[in-house]
């Protein structure tokens, strides 16, 4: 049995959708506002990283080729047209972490479900063994932080998403890269 510091989980991979740069924009500034309002000490994750996850991969030793290969040519098999997204409410999510994560949601529509799904379909289809949640929730990571937020109505923020990304994330380094992206074309 080894475990040496090269089987260490280095980064994982998942699929996302952004917001457009107007609702990114207001993501990141509901998050300043809620740092204020509620004295969160954490710090909120820049506008260029906030995203939907619609499918987390798994994390890896580095990026396997072959899952990254087996996702993309997946991916590629996606014909949906464009999705529109609207967040509504901020909550904090429960976890087994003293540092639960700060989001803000809204309720999935069947257009963006049917996203969900087909890509989840495609990616089992593949061989890809995926870690989903019984139900998909569309949210916006804002921040991580040991205070709990109730569940708040706020202004919704509202986009038009016209394609999708896999995703790299470095572990422990706060960067993502996106390695490929998909249109949705109507």
């Amino acid at each position: 049995m080894t475990d040496s510091a090269s089987d260490r989980p280095t980064d994982s991979l998942f699929f996302a959708i952004y917001p457009d740069a107007v609702a990114a924009a207001r993501i990141a500034e509901l998050a300043a506002r809620l740092r204020i309002e509620h004295t969160l000490k954490a710090r909120a994750i820049p506008a260029d990283r906030l995203h939907v996850t619609l499918h987390y991969l798994g994390a890896f030793a580095g990026v396997p080729a072959d899952v990254a290969a087996h996702a993309c040519a997946a991916a590629s098999r996606i014909a949906l047209p464009p999705v529109d997204v609207t967040l509504d409410r901020i909550e904090s999510f429960s976890g087994r972490r003293a540092r639960r994560p700060l989001v803000v949601s809204g309720d999935v529509t069947e257009p963006l479900d049917a996203l969900e799904r087909t890509l989840g379909t495609a990616l089992e289809a593949a061989g890809i063994a995926l870690k989903r949640h019984p139900r998909f929730t569309p949210h916006v990571t804002l921040l991580y932080d040991e205070h709990r937020v109730a569940r708040e109505r706020i202004e919704p923020i509202a986009w038009t998403v016209r394609e999708f990304a896999l995703v790299r994330s470095r572990l422990g380094k706060s960067q993502h890269e996106v390695l490929a992206r998909w249109p949705l074309v109507p």
